[in-house]
């Protein structure tokens, strides 16, 4: 098979594979370029609530197919800054499920997802100081608003892998699961997402991104969404929310 982003929805939660184990699922250019369109598509999709960015078997991502630095690094990173931007922007909740390696670029998508679930043998790394290239600047801040400066600096001066527990403690990952449990906590996790208004997690997003020019607007589609009177109304009458406002067509 070539190399590809494969993507399911089942259960409200979208699932994009990144498929290319014969190079460790590293991102050709076509990946990069691929991922953008898909995400629109996933976004639009009124049936995903969510969504979970892995790799095929047993290694999340080991970066961007070294083959396309050669032939113009510029376009390479130009692209993986645009697929970067577009996993970030995504309008719903997002999880990197991580296993093996994740390094460089694997690293700039799995910090672009909202959260990040590892196995305990996971490995993460940035290592552009290995090749001499220039890590991106929006990919570079967003590792440093992750971790802090001085883990950034460590990952980024270094090039050296570090393992899940570090990852952890510095957060670059949010929860460390046993090698073969990873699925399983995912998707609990992922029913208890969606089964969440997304009204208010839509609106926490892009308030915790650091956008600041549409107050107004959530504090309209709250108003005018319904999802807080189900809410209450859920609470009172003892039951489960069945929560109706979608990012698709009020968002």
């Amino acid at each position: 098979m070539e190399p590809q982003l494969l993507h399911s929805v089942a259960d409200s939660v979208a699932t994009v594979v990144i498929h290319h184990p014969a190079k460790r699922n590293a991102m050709t250019a076509e990946m990069w370029r691929a991922l953008p369109p898909l995400l629109d598509g996933l976004a639009a999709d009124p049936a995903v609530r969510a969504l979970v960015l892995t790799g095929e078997g047993s290694t999340f991502c080991a970066g961007a197919d070294i083959s396309t630095l050669r032939e113009s690094p510029e376009r390479a990173q130009r692209l993986a800054v645009l697929a970067e931007e577009a996993l970030a922007a995504f309008p719903k909740p997002t999880l990197a499920a991580v296993r093996g390696h994740c390094v460089g670029g694997g690293t700039q998508l799995a910090a672009a997802c909202d959260l990040r679930f590892a196995e305990e043998s996971a490995l993460f790394g940035v290592t552009p100081a290995k090749l001499g290239v220039v890590y991106p600047a929006s990919a570079t801040r967003r590792l440093v608003a992750l971790t802090g400066p001085a883990p950034a600096k460590y990952l980024f001066f270094s090039g050296e892998l570090i393992d899940a527990a570090r990852a952890l403690r510095t957060g670059l990952a949010d929860e460390v699961l046993p090698d073969g449990e990873l699925d399983k906590r995912v998707a609990e996790f992922t029913r208890i997402l969606v089964s969440r208004s997304l009204l208010t997690q839509a609106a926490a997003k892009e308030f915790a991104n650091g956008r600041t020019d549409r107050d107004a607007h959530w504090t309209d589609q709250a108003r005018a969404g319904g999802d807080t009177a189900e809410g209450v109304a859920a609470f009172l009458e003892r039951r489960a929310p069945r929560f109706g406002w979608s990012v698709t067509d009020r968002g």
